[in-house]
């Protein structure tokens, strides 16, 4: 792989947590997720907000995909065959999932722009919304959770920074099983220092040395 290619892959992995943190702060805080006046009354109070942070987030999520698929590349050509290539599809689904859920949210808003009730709207919505939610967070969880061990075996960080980004990978996670609130600041902040020392990394060594599924000695720092 050319530099610029590698470099254009270190990109979107940066890029993808930064995306997904601008929709998550846009989005109206709700401090009780499961009150349906409390969602419907955040909607109506800003309905171009509500599109608009939405729609970020969903194009956040597939950006998600991709920055997971250009890790499992750095990752391979490190040697770290076994685990990333379980946890991509698991992440891509998951991924897949989460971005129907704003997907869901702009409906109600479209619902509530032709005359219905937002509270009705999100009523309605719950049955499908729950299942896809918890659908898509168990996925993902289970694909991050593999990323992670993947990561601490290629020793493609150094001992401290690993430990940072696995235990951010397992927030990040966590927090998709609760897409409202305060949760949704702690999921994007976890995404930006799970993966910006990862994009580092990948910036600064673009071309990494395959070791044919062996451990590489781990860095320094």
């Amino acid at each position: 792989m050319s530099t610029t290619n590698a470099r254009l892959r270190a990109a979107s992995v940066a890029l993808a947590p930064a995306a997904l943190l601008a929709g998550f702060v846009y989005h109206p805080y709700i401090s009780n997720p499961i009150d349906e006046a409390a969602v419907a009354e955040a909607l109506v109070s800003d309905t171009t907000r509500w599109g608009i942070s939405h729609l970020l987030v969903a194009v956040g999520s597939g950006l998600a995909a991709l920055a997971f698929l250009a890790l499992r590349g750095y990752l391979r050509d490190a040697g770290e065959e076994r685990r990333s290539v379980v946890a991509l599809p698991l992440v891509v689904m998951g991924s897949t999932l989460f971005a129907l859920l704003p997907a869901m949210e702009i409906g109600a808003l479209s619902a509530v722009e032709a005359g219905g009730d937002a509270e009705t709207a999100q009523s309605e919505l719950r049955p499908w919304f729950l299942p896809v939610l918890l659908g898509g967070g168990i996925a993902f969880a289970l694909g991050v959770c593999f990323f992670a061990a993947g990561i601490a075996r290629s020793r493609v960080l150094g001992v401290n920074p690993t430990r940072l980004v696995v235990a951010a990978l397992v927030v990040m996670a966590a927090a998709r099983f609760v897409p409202l609130g305060a949760a949704l600041y702690v999921s994007g902040v976890a995404g930006i220092v799970a993966l910006w020392p990862l994009a580092y990394e990948m910036w600064r060594h673009p071309e990494i040395e395959r070791t044919a599924g062996q451990p590489r000695p781990m860095p320094a720092t």
